[in-house]
């Protein structure tokens, strides 16, 4: 079991290194028509560039690849990078599943709902199951350790379905229609007994953590997910260590930490790359058509949108700005341009990346420097694969015994 470490060290290396690079990776890719470091790091971006798109591919997906090629510019850092951002994986134990449990479940979620349970002690105190959705994680832990469990979900049709599954398998689950942001809802944490979070976004878990800060409930095990949700325009760090840190934090800068995916297939990959070339194609053609060279975000849309030309694209793109919509579009002009920019943007990105583990850790760090600083003992470790999700970090805390 991983054990209670100097987290407050760890954090400060992480927050150094993090901080001497930051120029690295606190980056706007979709920003920029050419590599952000030109001027500082010549050699750096020459070698970039050098590569051909199939080797990009290849050190994208190889972190060990990455690292190797990164070595002339980064050094011994690299190396104390790859040892602060290591993480013990936490015992597994059996669980004892009813057949069929996972009806209706997505084949990836399950997974990740089977690794999070099996990786907490059986035990029976009560349980909270925060930001519950229809309840599998609670049903699931109801089921195999006959415990109590209380879910906290806002949304009444998944409480509704929750309900039924639980009645199906006589699982001691009530479920509580209740907004996890309103501060009412912290009187359904347990005394004495144990909350848990399997990706909770942004403010969600954070909130959860501050309200378990605060009660007499005994433990609290999440995972977390999606920094960049959060009410707030900038990072607001929970601990007073990270209040201390030179680094902030946008939005974006919150949103590299959990960039990478498990991949959803060729499919997925196709239309990924699409919207992306689209995206700066018609950044491309904005600046041109508004004489400014600054980049214009476009709003989420559709995926449907990309089954169409890339023309009627950009005539959505362009009426969604507030722009003249184009009558006829040169799409092989543009598309062409938009795959020069995203030439540049993955080579990018492949800098950024290697920073991505070590931000999120940095952030987790503040979260379990803040339990800590509240009194508890925390521990950090991983609850499964990376294949199965990218966010496979488990705080889990405690308070001491009297």
């Amino acid at each position: 079991m991983p054990t209670t470490t100097d987290h407050s060290a760890r954090f400060s290396q992480l927050d150094q290194l993090l901080s001497k690079y930051s120029e690295l990776w606190q980056i706007r890719p979709f920003h920029s028509r050419t590599l952000c470091w030109q001027d500082s790091w010549p050699v750096l971006c020459a070698a970039l560039l050098s590569l051909d798109d199939a080797a990009v591919s290849e050190l994208a997906k190889d972190d060990t690849l990455l690292e190797r090629w990164l070595q002339p510019w980064l050094g011994e850092d690299l190396q104390t990078l790859r040892a602060l951002t290591a993480l013990p994986a936490f015992p597994r134990r059996s669980l004892v599943i009813p057949p069929r449990f996972e009806t209706g479940i997505p084949g990836r979620k399950w997974r990740q709902i089977q690794a999070f349970a099996a990786a907490l002690p059986a035990e029976n105190r009560p349980l909270l199951e925060w930001c519950a959705g229809k309840g599998h994680l609670g049903r699931l832990l109801a089921v195999v350790d006959s415990r109590p469990v209380t879910s906290l979900e806002r949304d009444s049709g998944l409480c509704a379905a929750g309900r039924a599954e639980a009645q199906q398998l006589s699982a001691q689950v009530a479920f509580v229609e209740a907004d996890a942001f309103d501060a009412a809802s912290a009187r359904w944490l347990p005394d004495g007994g144990q909350a848990v979070a399997l990706h909770a976004c942004g403010d969600l878990h954070t909130t959860l953590m501050q309200h378990w800060a605060t009660s007499r409930c005994a433990r609290i095990t999440l995972s977390p997910c999606c920094y960049h949700l959060t009410r707030h325009d900038s990072y607001q760090p929970l601990s007073l260590q990270a209040r201390s840190s030179n680094l902030r934090l946008s939005k974006l800068d919150l949103a590299l930490a959990v960039r990478e995916t498990v991949t959803g297939g060729s499919r997925a990959e196709r239309q990924r790359h699409t919207e992306v070339l689209w995206r700066l194609a018609f950044d491309e053609w904005q600046r041109e058509q508004r004489g400014v060279d600054a980049y214009l975000p476009l709003p989420s849309f559709p995926k449907s949108l990309l089954s169409g030309g890339f023309d009627e694209f950009c005539r959505w793109a362009a009426t969604a700005k507030g722009l003249p919509a184009p009558a006829c579009v040169d799409e092989h002009h543009w598309l062409a341009v938009g795959e020069q920019r995203m030439g540049a943007v993955r080579r990018m990105e492949l800098v950024s990346q290697r920073f991505r583990r070590p931000l999120e850790l940095w952030l987790v760090l503040d979260r379990a420097r803040f339990l800590e600083e509240q009194g508890a003992r925390v521990r950090l470790g991983t609850f499964c694969q990376k294949s199965t999700t990218p966010r496979n970090i488990l705080l889990d805390a405690q308070w001491p015994e009297p």
